[in-house]
């Protein structure tokens, strides 16, 4: 199979690439309400690409955080290594055994997504086994491997080859994707701490947790969703409503963790309801229009 796409068939379609991407698209449908909804606004070829690389992430993601399996530490981070290989493989070969990585090798391959984005995930997602308090320093390598980096796995295949475009784009990606996950560590703060034993907030423990460290937060997340705002514009249609959607989706999660107490926030996981979901995917269908 590795000859054959060498020698003239990359881009062909099989029924093992399409079987592939199914797969992927049923883990998302499976995982992620909010994610499988905004993704709905994409425009094909974009949203298969872009459900095969969020996939990848899901795998990966349910190796280091399913606590109903009982795996050990060292049993997770073999079987992310594993992963994190079987990747690098397909990367250079175009093809896998296992469906989700060959979804996303064929995603990569089309869109130029390479090891540069891929192992600083896979960094990040190993530092999930290894590190349970996080500094300033270590902190910030971890938001850009989990989640900038990501955003700029979704911005390759959003602008289609366009490399000046990406360049353009590429700062405001990051910042929505770091506004996403410090989100995430606000409102999983309990589940990350009591449950998973991480502290990702330096600083921040449960039981003294307050109005203003959760100010503070949000100041920050406010200020990378503002920056990601001014970006949105500038995406191409395929991909234009959908990230607005998504966007609009955690600046109301934001609006609605500033009015909930910190000690509320530090108990239990804030939501915003499907109903305003679908509200906002509305209106940003038609703003986008």
């Amino acid at each position: 199979m590795m000859l054959l796409r060498r020698h003239g068939t990359v881009g062909a379609t099989t029924s093992y690439d399409e079987a592939a991407r199914a797969s992927a698209g049923v883990l998302i449908g499976h995982y992620s309400t909010s994610f499988g909804w905004a993704t709905r606004l994409l425009h094909e070829p974009v949203r298969t690409d872009v459900r095969s690389i969020y996939a990848l992430v899901r795998v990966a993601d349910e190796l280091v955080d399913d606590d109903r399996q009982p795996w050990a530490v060292e049993d997770r981070a073999s079987l992310l290594e594993g992963l994190r290989q079987e990747t690098h493989r397909a990367l250079e070969t175009g093809c896998s055994a296992n469906l989700v990585v060959h979804a996303f090798a064929l995603a990569a391959a089309r869109h130029g997504i390479g090891r540069d984005l891929v192992d600083p995930f896979f960094d990040s997602m190993r530092a999930d086994l290894s590190v349970k308090v996080h500094d300033p320093a270590s902190l910030e390598g971890y938001v850009y491997g989990s989640a900038e980096v990501v955003g700029l796995m979704c911005l390759r295949v959003f602008v289609g080859g366009d490399d000046r475009l990406y360049r353009e784009l590429a700062p405001g990606a990051r910042r929505l994707g770091a506004a996403f996950q410090k989100v995430n560590f606000l409102r999983d703060l309990h589940a990350d701490q009591s449950e998973l034993g991480r502290t990702y907030l330096p600083g921040t423990e449960l039981a003294s947790f307050s109005d203003r460290e959760r100010d503070l937060l949000l100041d920050e997340i406010d200020a990378d969703l503002a920056a990601a705002a001014l970006v949105i514009p500038h995406l191409p249609p395929s991909s234009r409503c959908a990230v607005l959607a998504a966007h609009g989706i955690f600046a109301a999660l934001s609006e609605r963790l500033r009015l909930t107490p910190a000690d509320r926030i530090a108990q239990e996981r804030v939501r915003v309801p499907d109903l305003v979901k679908a509200r906002i995917i509305a209106r940003c269908a038609l703003v986008a229009r």
